[in-house]
This record gives C-alpha cells, sequence and structure tokens, in this order.
C-alpha cells in the first residue's frame, strides 16, 4: 500500500512575533472555555493547557502536516490549534452545535480532524498511535506520528506495551510527555518511582528531556528528531518540562498560592509578551477571534442524534454473495481448524492488506490451535507474532486500521479479551461514530471460547457477553453448521465494522456438519437472504413444531442431541435455530418462529444471569403481543473446574435440556 507523499511543511515559529501570535491564541481560546463554564453556557468537562502552549506549537510546528499524524489527550485543544484545526469547528464542538468538528460527538477531548486526532482515555491512545505509525511505515509512507501524554499517563501498562513493540519495530513514533508534574490534582513525583527517562531507555528507545519555555529553541529541537525518526524509522521518547497554570478541568484546582504565583512568574507566554512591542494589540486580536468564532456557535444548531436510524447503522449490512454460502456445504467435510487455515491462506493470497497480529501465531508453532499454520512462512512480513499484551496488539490493530489495514488480532484465549477491554470499548468500538463517521475500524478479533477441555477457571469461560452490549461492536460466533471460513473472509474483507470473532475451542477437532438434524429441513428465512452473517432455521418435516430451540457455538451438538431425545422419549417437536451473528442481535428469524411455537428455549454454554439468553428472551417478549413461555439453559455461574468430571457438572448438557424443553412443553 503505498502512499504518496508531500513536502508541504508547517510555518515555522522563526520568530517572536510568530510565536507569540499562535500563543495567544491558543491562550484566549481556553481562557475563553472557562469563562463560558462559569457563565453556565457549557456541559460536561474541559481540561485546558494555559501554561503549556509551548509545547504544542514547537511539537507539531517541527511536523509535515499533509502527512504526519497527531494524536492527542483530554488536554487537546492547544494541539489542534496549532495543527491548524478549524477554529470555528472546535468551539462549535465544545458548545454542542451541529457545526462542530464532529458534530457534537466528542466535545472537547475527543476530536477527529484530517490526520489529527484525541481521546480522553489516559494511556489507552498509545498503541492506536503506535500502530497508525506501524501502518504508515508498511505503506512507506515515510509519515511520522506524535503521540502526546501526560506524566500522569506514565502509570499506565499499556504505555510500555506500546514501546517495547515500537523498540523491537522500529516504528516511527515520538512519544511526547508533557511533563506538568501532577496527574489532575496528584503530584506525580509521589507516583511515579525512578527515572522517567530510564523508563523509555530500558527499551532501547532515545529520550530527551528539556524545558518547554523558549518556542523557538524547543522547535528547531524538536524538528531534528522529527527528520531523524523519519530517516532511521525508530522510536523517540521527549520528555518536555513544562507547567499548567489552571485547573486540571474548570475549578479542580488544590494548588497553593504560592505554588501559583510561582508558575505565573515562570510564563513562557508572559515573558514572550515583555519582548514583542505589538504584544497587546496581538491579544486582543486574538481575544476578538475568539469572541467571533463563540458567536457563530451560538447561532449554529444545536448538534441533534437520530438514535432510530443511527442505532441501525450498527446492524448487520447486506452481502454480494447468496447467504447460504456461509453454511457448510455437503460436498465438504472437513475438520474446522483445517476450513479456518485454508480461509486465512486464502485470504492472504488475495488481500495484500490483511495482517495477522497475536501470541505465538509463527511458525512452527502456528498458534495455540494451529489456526494460523504456515501464515507466516508464506507470508513472513505480514504475520506479527508479539509479546504478551493483549491491550497493546490491539490497540495496534486499531491504528492500522484506522490507516487503511485490515488487521486480524489473534487473542490466545478468550478469558484474556479482559486484559483488552479498555481497547475494545473505548477506542475500536467507538472510534467511527465518535469521529462522526471520519475513520473506519475493520479489524477482527479473533479468539477461542469455552471450555470442555479441561483448561481451568482462567482458560475456559465463554465471555462474549460481557462484549455483546458495546455499540458499534459485531460478535460473531462460529460453529459446525455454518462454514467459518467464509464467516472469517466476510468478517475481514466485507465489513467495516470491528468485529469480535468466538471460536468455541472444542470445535477445531471436529468437521463441519452439513446434513440436517433428523426430521428437519434447512430453511433461509427472507430477512437473511442477504446477510453478512445468516442465522440458520431448521424445520421439522410434516409437523407442527412445540418449540423453539436456539442454540450457537459448540452448543449446536448437545442442543440437536437434546431435540433427538426429547422426540424420541416426550414426542416434543422442535424448529431449530443457530445465529452466527450474536450482536448486534438479530430477531425476525426467532420472532417468526415463537409465533408459530409459543415457546422458546435458548441454549448457551456461558453462565445463564446477564447472558445471551437473557437478552434475546426479553427482546422476544417485548416484542410479541402474547409473550411466550421461556426457559435458559447455561453454565452454572460458577468458575470453570479444572477436573474434567466436575466441569462436566457446571457446563451445560443435553440431559439439562430435555428437562428444560419437557418443563416448557408440560
Amino acid at each position: 500500500m503505498n502512499r504518496k507523499t508531500t513536502t508541504r511543511v508547517h510555518t515555522p515559529a522563526d520568530g517572536l512575533d510568530q510565536a507569540l501570535e499562535k500563543m495567544e491564541l491558543i491562550r484566549a481560546f481556553e481562557e475563553r472555555l472557562l469563562d463560558l463554564f462559569s457563565e453556565g453556557r457549557l456541559s460536561g468537562t474541559t481540561h485546558t493547557s494555559i501554561g503549556q502552549e509551548t509545547c504544542a506549537l514547537a511539537v507539531v510546528g517541527a511536523l509535515d502536516l499533509d502527512r504526519d499524524i497527531v494524536f492527542s489527550t483530554h488536554r487537546c485543544h492547544g494541539h489542534f490549534i496549532a495543527y491548524g484545526g478549524g477554529l470555528d469547528g472546535l468551539m462549535a464542538e465544545i458548545m454542542g452545535r451541529a457545526t462542530g468538528t464532529v458534530a457534537g460527538r466528542g466535545g472537547s477531548q475527543h476530536l477527529s480532524e484530517r490526520n489529527f486526532y484525541s481521546n480522553g482515555v489516559q494511556g489507552g491512545i498509545v498503541p492506536v498511535a503506535t500502530g497508525m505509525a506501524l501502518a504508515e511505515k508498511a505503506s512507506e509512507s515515510g509519515a511520522v506520528t506524535v503521540c502526546f501524554i501526560g506524566d500522569g499517563t506514565l502509570g499506565e501498562g499499556v504505555l510500555y506495551e506500546s514501546m517495547n513493540l515500537a523498540a523491537l519495530w522500529r516504528i516511527p513514533v515520538i512519544y511526547v510527555v508533557e511533563h506538568n508534574r501532577y496527574a489532575q490534582s496528584t503530584p506525580t513525583a509521589g507516583t511515579t518511582a525512578g527515572d522517567v527517562e530510564a523508563r523509555a531507555r530500558a527499551f532501547g528507545i532515545e529520550t530527551d528531556r528539556r524545558a518547554a519555555d523558549d518556542p523557538i529553541e524547543l522547535e528547531r529541537h524538536m524538528r531534528d528528531i522529527v527528520a531523524r525518526v523519519r530517516n532511521d524509522s525508530q522510536p523517540f521518547f521527549q520528555v518536555l518540562d513544562t507547567e499548567r497554570l489552571a485547573a486540571h478541568s474548570k475549578g479542580d484546582d488544590d494548588r497553593s498560592p504560592a505554588e501559583l504565583e510561582r508558575i505565573r512568574k515562570t510564563d513562557p507566554l508572559g515573558r514572550i509578551r515583555s519582548q514583542v512591542a505589538s504584544s497587546a494589540a496581538v491579544r486582543t486580536a486574538a481575544r476578538e477571534r475568539i469572541d467571533a468564532a463563540v458567536e457563530r456557535a451560538l447561532n449554529a444548531p444545536e448538534a441533534r442524534v437520530d438514535p432510530w436510524a443511527e442505532s441501525r447503522s450498527f446492524d448487520d449490512v447486506s452481502v454480494s454473495q447468496p447467504a447460504n454460502r456461509a453454511f457448510a456445504s455437503a460436498s465438504e467435510s472437513v475438520l474446522v481448524v483445517k476450513n479456518m487455515n485454508d480461509a486465512l491462506h486464502r485470504l492472504f493470497d488475495e488481500c495484500g492488506d490483511v495482517l495477522l497480529i497475536g501470541e505465538d501465531i509463527a511458525d512452527p508453532y502456528g498458534g495455540t490451535f494451529k489456526v494460523s499454520r504456515g501464515l507466516s512462512s508464506r507470508f513472513p512480513h505480514r504475520v506479527l507474532s508479539t509479546p504478551i499484551s493483549e491491550a497493546g496488539i490491539v490497540g495496534l490493530g486499531t491504528g492500522m486500521a484506522m490507516r487503511g489495514f485490515r488487521p486480524i488480532v489473534e487473542i490466545m484465549f478468550g478469558d484474556f479479551l479482559t486484559l483488552a477491554s479498555d481497547q475494545i470499548v473505548n477506542h475500536l468500538a467507538k472510534f467511527r461514530w465518535m469521529y462522526n463517521d471520519r475513520v473506519r475500524t475493520p479489524m477482527v478479533i479473533r479468539t477461542p471460547m469455552g471450555g470442555g477441555r479441561g483448561y481451568g477457571p482462567t482458560h475456559s469461560q465463554s465471555l462474549e457477553k460481557m462484549f455483546c452490549g458495546v455499540p458499534g461492536l459485531v460478535t460473531v460466533a462460529i460453529s459446525r453448521r455454518h462454514d467459518p471460513g467464509e464467516l472469517l473472509r466476510r468478517a475481514v474483507v466485507e465489513d467495516d465494522r470491528p468485529v469480535l470473532f468466538i471460536e468455541q475451542k472444542k470445535l477445531y477437532g471436529r468437521t463441519l456438519q452439513s446434513d440436517a438434524p433428523a426430521g428437519m429441513t434447512f430453511e433461509l428465512h427472507p430477512t437473511e437472504e442477504a446477510s453478512l452473517y445468516p442465522t440458520g432455521v431448521w424445520l421439522p418435516l410434516g409437523a407442527d413444531a412445540d418449540v423453539t430451540v436456539v442454540a450457537y457455538g459448540a452448543m449446536t451438538d448437545v442442543a440437536e442431541e437434546a431435540i433427538s431425545e426429547s422426540f424420541d422419549e416426550d414426542e416434543i417437536v422442535s424448529e431449530y435455530i443457530v445465529p452466527s451473528q450474536l450482536a448486534p442481535l438479530k430477531l425476525d428469524p426467532i420472532l417468526d418462529s415463537v409465533r408459530r411455537t409459543g415457546r422458546l428455549l435458548v441454549v448457551e454454554e456461558g453462565t445463564v444471569p446477564w447472558g445471551f439468553g437473557a437478552e434475546l428472551t426479553a427482546s422476544v417478549c417485548e416484542v410479541l403481543e402474547t409473550p411466550p413461555r421461556v426457559a435458559r439453559v447455561g453454565a452454572f455461574p460458577l468458575p470453570i473446574p479444572n477436573a474434567r468430571s466436575a466441569e462436566e457438572s457446571v457446563l451445560p448438557d443435553a440431559g439439562r435440556i430435555v428437562a428444560a424443553m419437557r418443563k416448557l412443553v408440560r
């Protein structure tokens, strides 16, 4: 993926006049924000960089703004203005207007314009920015990425995961620490042990620390650093000692009057004002520009969201190929693991923007369950075998997805998704909507889930329900009834949404199952004919059904055993439904079936409380005028034991399903 490179460079702050003009604009903007809050004109919160303007001016001023990337923090206004972001859009965004930078969706902390991004989760942006830099390196664009953090973020583990990857793979990213000595109200001297620079040096990353008090000299220094990172393709760690004059956010400032007076006396902007004869006029002009931006924002319409229409944008999307191709074919009876491995090899052959990122995925090991076997031998530069860094690699993949790649991230066990939950929930799933559709994050997170193999309490859970309610995230589960490789292909190639791809680990060693259950025939619901992740329906031949049974993943085998047993012993006739898309929930095939049977049984491997079955049964009962009788079968609300005999007693089995069917019918 080659991108056109450009040479337009941001105008340097080569004189105090130019520096003063930009710094006054940042200062005037943020001072006006605080006034607007005190007047009750703004909602939420804001974090100003009053006193830290030199950092923004010098660092951003050293970049090539046609190709370089800036990822900022909650304290982002100065960076945004220095970048050349629209002043009117920024003010309107914070004032909640439709003309805002991202139409009022992000507010003060969450901005996106051209190659500028910001987010309010401390540390969470670091692997994303690192992934963006890696994508630009792979694309040979020559772009450099700057990632701003505060010294409070030095306590976040994902920062060190990211620096490790950046050093290992020589990623052209500059981590800029705006070291103002406080993390909100807490002095970082009492929370950050050791030497700040030594933390980066431990990874072999070149570091520098200096005061951010002279914008001219600091920009000259940063230009040298940017050129070095661009030419050598290596990370850099820059610590800028600075001071924050205002509160952390609005009025939460417990610092002593003496300390604040000391900071005011060393304010770089105050020093520059004393050296420029026209400083009063420059200050007045800046305030007038801000006043005009406020007036235009006040006259703009308030931001609005159509929740019904926009929530539907998270739902299933259409596919060009027939949906029935996503089901197991009678002409092919192969192991699930081979089916998926073959699909990955085809994807890599056909799509040059597909990557695989994960732990222990390189040959000869080929992944814990061998799904990725052979890929690293054939595509060594597109299979990135990583250290144990779940949050880091998910964030890295998100950044690469935002820059045009379609990464597949493998999490070794589904239990470890909890380690990456911040990256999934607050970044990957939110960016597209939060940035007003300006970015896409087409990434697939593959993970083996569930029990049945005696792996014990931390390697056998079914945790997909923890993510099914996250807006913007699609959850897909394979089964033997579907074609897992085709579902994976669709998730990677045809879906621009982030997809959590659940693979119950017992399925790997089983074959695809194409023959219908005894006495049943396959049907594709009309609403599913163009579905990316279709739901399968099997209807009884020549008989009216007594109950609708819904199951997914490896529970399909258990449910089918129970369906057969309940018919043989109790003459209970079932309609059988196997969804592949768990979330967003697709109700139509299930509703039509329940209208016929009047009874619904949901089978899942995860624990019953707050699970997939709870959401499904509640949704069905809300829609139907005559609510059906419902039942749920899943694991007991306990950790999964290691002993196989104990594990079997906790997980759902055919006997419990049959008992639930009898209770429903009788």
